[in-house]
């Protein structure tokens, strides 16, 4: 059994938490005009700054299982489960929606559209789960050179579509393996960059971080610029194929790596603590939706500040969720859904 890469698991730690950052934020954002420019300016960069959470989570996922060799029955069995989750988790929001917060919603449209915008990330993993155990031997039967040319042809696959799709419009045909979306891409990304990322010298750890604070800082610029002009917020920006969130996911990811240890090699307690923290990650993504909009279905955005407001959901929303992801998890049929 390959040992735990706990560099990996506080990249997935921190990413989880900005999961609820950006969900939590969003709903301030989306309230450009409303709220203060200072409070909208608040948000948007805690924002921006958490948006590489969701390419790493496809980065962890290229860098634990491409290149890997498993059994066919084991793929079954993790599509299986992320299947059973998402049909879990969708009845759960369903309800909730129909019952609590008055949403309506077809469930003809399933298969369509999630019933609740955030279980998209099961939509897009299970196709990518379909196709693990392929694109596994493909990465076997790659030498440096080749793993190299396909990241460049992929990279401008990404480009391509993003800027096509400013001008509303989309290629006649896709890329083959990684479609009109970049969440193959990141998975292959993550195995490459987890690969060969202690080869690449000519990236330091001082250029990976400032090349992260370029990409954010532009980002967050360009967002609060064009929301002026336009007169509300402006999300375009902030997508995950937008070049300039890419690589300053790349960036993030590459620096977290590369991170020495030591401190957790002397602490048995902080692995502890992040193993506990990881162990419920998956339920708090999957649960936190919950309490968010419970706060949204009673309180507007300007109703408390958002200088109050966003710290205290994102603090009050991750305790509550752990909390409940922790005491589920203690029963196995809770296990198999989180």
């Amino acid at each position: 059994m390959r040992e735990k890469d706990y560099n990996l698991e506080r990249i997935r730690m921190i990413s989880f938490i900005m999961v609820i950052v950006i969900h939590v934020t969003n709903y301030f954002c989306r309230a450009f005009g409303v709220i203060s420019t200072g409070e909208y300016m608040f948000s948007l960069i805690l924002d921006t700054l958490s948006r590489v959470s969701v390419p790493c989570f496809f980065m962890i996922t290229g860098a634990l299982l491409l290149g890997r060799e498993e059994s066919l029955e084991k793929h079954c069995k993790r599509l299986l489960r992320f299947i059973s989750v998402l049909a879990v988790w969708s009845a759960v929001y369903y309800f909730w929606n129909i019952l609590y917060m008055k949403t309506p919603y077809d469930i003809r449209e399933i298969l369509y559209a999630p019933t609740e915008a955030h279980l998209w990330y099961l939509y897009a993993m299970i196709p990518i789960y379909c196709v693990m155990p392929f694109f596994q031997i493909m990465c076997r039967g790659m030498n440096r050179k080749m793993e190299h040319a396909f990241l460049l042809v992929i990279t401008g696959g990404v480009i391509f579509n993003y800027i096509i799709s400013l001008q509303n419009g989309e290629p006649y045909y896709d890329l083959p393996l990684i479609g009109d979306r970049a969440y193959s891409y990141y998975l292959f990304l993550g195995y490459y960059i987890y690969k060969y990322g202690n080869d690449i010298k000519k990236i330091s750890q001082k250029t990976a971080a400032a090349v992260f604070g370029v990409c954010i800082a532009l980002a967050s610029v360009l967002t609060w610029r064009i929301s002026v002009l336009r007169g509300e917020h402006y999300e375009r920006v902030l997508e995950y194929g937008c070049p300039l969130i890419v690589i300053a996911a790349m960036a993030f990811f590459l620096f977290m790596i590369r991170q020495e240890e030591l401190l957790m090699k002397k602490s048995r307690r902080i692995k502890q603590m992040i193993d506990a923290c990881c162990g419920c990650s998956f339920g708090i993504y999957l649960i936190h939706i919950l309490f968010l909009d419970t706060y949204k279905k009673h309180l507007e955005p300007e109703t408390i500040s958002a200088w109050i407001a966003v710290p205290g959901l994102i603090v009050g929303i991750l305790a509550a969720s752990f909390f409940c992801i922790y005491v589920l998890r203690k029963f196995k049929i809770g296990r198999k859904i989180t």
